[in-house]
């Protein structure tokens, strides 16, 4: 009797331990999915606004005493 006991317990530790590893595998799948989101979401913003972050920083450059626009190139 004891020995049946002993595989049972022994069979639920290790589903148990299955069941952990699954979750933890879904998690790293969940933060590689909103890490990827939020590559995206970058690159679309700078692509949209860079043209215009662009001109912003010039302005401010040019607006600053003494501060002329370096050498493009």
């Amino acid at each position: 009797m004891i020995q049946l006991y002993t595989s049972l317990y022994t069979l639920a530790a290790f589903t148990a331990d299955r069941v952990k590893r699954e979750q933890k595998g879904a998690t790293a799948v969940e933060y590689g999915l909103m890490v990827g989101l939020i590559a995206v979401a970058i690159i679309v913003t700078v692509g949209l606004l860079g043209g215009r972050l662009d001109t912003l920083f010039r302005n401010v450059l040019n607006a600053l005493p003494g501060g002329a626009a370096p050498a493009a190139g």
